[in-house]
């Protein structure tokens, strides 16, 4: 089992966890950087977008699982402020940078698709690494399982669901790769299929996991993957039908 801490400052745990995390954001950034270059748009007003969009993604990460996990932290409330003891939740960070991308935009005068376009891979890049956060943690797998490729956690062999999602995360993230270098007129359609091909990957691997958060009997990440697939598909059939919408 990999030990939780990487090392140690000044007598400060520094968890494998946050290092992943850390490096998905700098890459992911990076990236985004690179090709808003290419497309014009200028490198300090997406580094104005990350210092707003990261910290609040993260308290949005914590506040969408707290919510889902009430039954616990009613209890606890002072676990809810406690992020280096785990419960994040991925959608929870994708909601909250949306509504800051939106903000930001109209702020700025700038096109939302146009922004989210740029960020689509790093973003999902971003997942692919993080997922081995995970693997660090030793959490977020599926159950047991006799696969060759399974992994032991606490003497039980089990479907690493991480690694089932950081490798269809990267595989979409190639794929977005070359539809936003060959499908430049459509505006925003890279965006749309990253939160579709995302959530279509999400929805099966999801059904796989044991740490799943609830909503009565159903696996919320289930229902908010299929809900997102349906939403992308009006919205992406609306501004095909609306030629104007394309280059907003």
């Amino acid at each position: 089992m990999l030990n939780l801490v990487a090392f140690e400052i000044f007598g400060f745990p520094i968890r494998w966890y946050g290092i992943f995390i850390s490096c998905a954001v700098i890459i992911g950034a990076y990236l985004a950087l690179k090709e808003g270059k290419r497309v014009g748009i200028d490198e300090d007003t997406l580094i104005d977008l990350f210092i707003f969009a990261v910290p609040i993604s993260a308290i949005g990460a914590r506040i969408y699982y707290v919510i889902f996990s009430w039954y616990y932290y009613k209890d606890h409330l002072r676990e809810i402020f406690n992020f280096r003891g785990g419960g994040l939740a991925i959608h929870g960070t994708i909601i909250a940078a949306v509504l800051v991308a939106i903000i930001f935009c109209r702020k700025r005068k700038l096109s939302f698709w146009k922004i989210t376009d740029i960020c689509a891979p790093s973003i999902i890049l971003g997942q692919s690494i993080g997922r081995w956060g995970n693997f660090a943690n030793q959490e977020a797998h599926g159950g047991p399982t006799n696969l060759p490729w399974g992994i032991i956690i606490n003497g039980q062999k089990v479907h690493p669901t991480f690694l089932y999602e950081s490798i269809w995360d990267l595989a979409v993230f190639f794929f977005l790769l070359w539809y936003r270098r060959n499908k430049e007129e459509t505006v925003g359609e890279t965006f749309l299929l990253y939160l579709a091909l995302y959530s279509v990957g999400r929805f099966w691997i999801e059904g796989l996991r044991t740490d799943s958060l609830m909503l009565g009997n159903i696996r919320v990440a289930q229902l908010v993957s299929v809900i997102t697939v349906i939403g992308v598909a009006i919205i992406f059939r609306y501004r095909r039908k609306n030629v104007d919408m394309k280059y907003m």
